[in-house]
């Protein structure tokens, strides 16, 4: 009973630890996406003030929204599409394209309240800064598991 109860233990404390590093990893990312958005905007501290309550609230549904995709599209895309009737994979599509058309909603939610708060410039600078950060996570991640 003991050695259970060591090994219950055990399992615990790695799973536990397992869930940390990856929270502290996503707040290393985070970190380093706002410094990299900050930078490539050039945000005054007036504008930082206001535009980062906007964007992190639109950062945190788009991380529901991906969650939510993963949960209940590419989880049903692992058992393999072949095994899919038509009907589910209907389910599937119309499913599929409401979260993307959700994602452009958020996208143009974000970018109504932006345009109070910097200039379009900016706005635009914005989405280049997105996706440079996201291409430079990528690189860095091969780089890592090329080693």
């Amino acid at each position: 009973m003991k050695k259970i109860l060591i090994l219950l233990v055990l399992v615990s404390s790695a799973a536990f630890a397992q869930k940390t590093d990856r929270e502290e990893w996503h707040k290393k990312i985070d970190a380093l996406k706002t410094a990299h958005i900050t930078q490539a905007l050039q945000l005054s501290s007036a504008e930082a003030e206001k535009f980062w309550p906007v964007y992190n609230l639109y950062d945190e549904k788009m991380h529901d929204l991906h969650r939510t995709k993963k949960r209940e599209i590419y989880s049903k895309l692992k058992n393999g599409v072949d095994s899919m009737n038509s009907s589910e994979a209907n389910t599937l599509i119309d499913r599929e394209l409401e979260l993307e058309q959700k994602e452009l909603q958020y996208r143009k939610e974000l970018i109504a309240e932006l345009k109070k708060i910097i200039s379009p410039s900016k706005i635009i600078k914005l989405k280049k800064a997105e996706d440079d950060f996201k291409k430079e996570l990528l690189k860095r991640y091969r780089q890592r598991k090329d080693r």
